[in-house]
């Protein structure tokens, strides 16, 4: 038997082409120049459909068709769908790659949407594992309906009220082909062919909130709108023109504040409260972050509203921080924790945060005399730190050396500090205290700082 041979199906008349020609349009307009392409297979009846639709539309070559199935192992038949993936696939000479997963669930967040995450993520790694340019994905009309409807329950704008977008490029392609077509003609395309699938007994817990919208909203819509669900997939396509000319305001608005990376404060002063929002929401896009509540950007416009050239901004957001340098709206990491470690006279120094690396030379950095009568400390900063550094007459403040150095005032604690003993003897970036200088010829320690914790841009 060849392995790589195209199994087709009974005949299914008009809906079989029609769901076969909307798979092959959305492919060729992803992929004009052709590549591999995925599948994501649950086992379940629409999945199988797409993958049967996804093999007719590819009878040219459907060795470049693979099927992925991700086990969540949330259910105790997870391991049995996993097989009927594996053997319903086999028949139809198509390869297929499982991929087991680990749900992790947070405090504030649900199991579908853990196991959403996590299924998204095992099939980028499979698709690029397989070479895949684009994963399909079998959302259907009804799936579209259902997404638009509990982001209006949860008080979504326009972004969220788009819904799934049909094609999405991160990296790999996520096609949506059968957004317009209904659940009733995945299940007559199903009957017809007699394609064999599973059920998820997890589709009825209606505990999941789209399912109970699902059995308890939906027939109520569709009694009273006969239309259902294609009327909400069109409010959906139109939330989604609403969003994107929303994000061509918020370009238009930082077209001259914007460095790529950066943007510039100035501009929520100058914009009313609404415009100021809308580029707040777009530059945390521009990163790749997610939405952030109302609340939290009207508590983030106020403070940037109000920012000086060196603020105390700090927002926390999705695991990072937004913060204001020099005037400057800048992403960066969480702040390092304290540290402390003794030197053990080794060339090299590895912190989580960057490099510290010695070199010795003479006239330069600590005097080696010094280091060698005491301990010698490398530290995160202090309160109260002062260093007089060559060229001048007083001790100074660390943390406004730092400030003239241009150090962020979120990386200068970071920064490493070298202590003999209980004396301040050096700061990486700054300088060597004149007490524990090197003189002219004078063997010296000289700390050069590379620090890996960088702005998230």
């Amino acid at each position: 038997m060849d392995a790589t041979r195209r199994f087709p199906p009974a005949d299914g008349g008009p809906l079989h082409g029609a769901l076969s020609a909307a798979v092959a349009r959305a492919i060729a307009t992803a992929l004009p120049s052709g590549g591999r392409v995925a599948v994501a297979l649950s086992g379940g009846r629409d999945s199988v459909a797409l993958l049967d639709a996804t093999l007719d539309a590819a009878t040219a070559d459907p060795s470049g068709v693979i099927a992925l199935h991700v086990d969540h192992g949330l259910s105790p038949n997870a391991s049995r769908w996993a097989q009927f993936c594996r053997d319903f696939c086999a028949e139809r000479g198509v390869a297929c790659d499982v991929a087991n997963v680990v749900v992790e669930r947070g405090a504030r967040i649900s199991v579908e949407a853990a196991a959403r995450a996590s299924r998204y993520a095992a099939l980028a790694r499979l698709a690029r594992k397989h070479g895949a340019a684009a994963v399909l994905l079998a959302h259907h009309a009804d799936d579209q309906a259902e997404t638009l409807l509990l982001q209006l329950l949860r008080g979504a704008g326009p972004r969220g009220l788009a819904a799934m977008p049909s094609a999405r490029f991160d990296g790999v392609w996520w096609l949506r082909p059968w957004l317009d077509v209904t659940r009733s003609a995945v299940d007559d395309y199903v009957r017809a062919l007699e394609l064999r699938h599973i059920d998820d007994e997890s589709n009825v817990e209606v505990r999941y909130r789209r399912n109970a919208l699902r059995s308890a909203v939906v027939p109520a819509l569709r009694a009273i709108a006969p239309s259902y669900p294609v009327t909400l997939v069109r409010a959906a396509e139109l939330q989604a023109d609403a969003a994107a000319l929303l994000d061509d305001l918020a370009a238009l608005d930082a077209s001259e504040a914007y460095d790529g990376a950066t943007l510039d404060c100035a501009l929520f002063a100058a914009l009313d409260a609404r415009r100021g929002a809308n580029v707040l929401r777009w530059f945390l896009r521009e990163h790749r972050l997610p939405a952030a509540s109302r609340a939290r950007l009207a508590d983030a416009l106020l403070q940037l509203q109000r920012n000086d050239a060196d603020s105390q901004v700090a927002i926390r957001h999705a695991g990072v921080m937004l913060g204001v340098h020099r005037g400057r709206l800048v992403v960066h990491s969480e702040p390092v924790q304290p540290y402390a470690c003794v030197w053990s006279g080794a060339d090299e120094v590895l912190m989580p945060h960057g490099a510290l690396r010695l070199s010795r030379r003479l006239g330069a950095g600590i005097a080696a005399r010094h280091a060698a009568s005491a301990t010698v400390t490398i530290r995160s900063g202090s309160h109260g730190e002062r260093l007089r550094v060559a060229g001048r007459a007083a001790r100074h403040n660390v943390a406004d050396l730092l400030r003239e150095a241009g150090i962020a005032r979120w990386e200068r604690h970071a920064i490493p500090r070298i202590y003999c003993d209980d004396a301040l003897a050096a700061v990486a970036t700054i300088g060597t205290d004149a007490a524990f200088a090197a003189a002219p010829g004078e063997p010296g320690l000289a700390w050069e700082w590379t620090a890996t914790t960088v702005p998230v841009i």
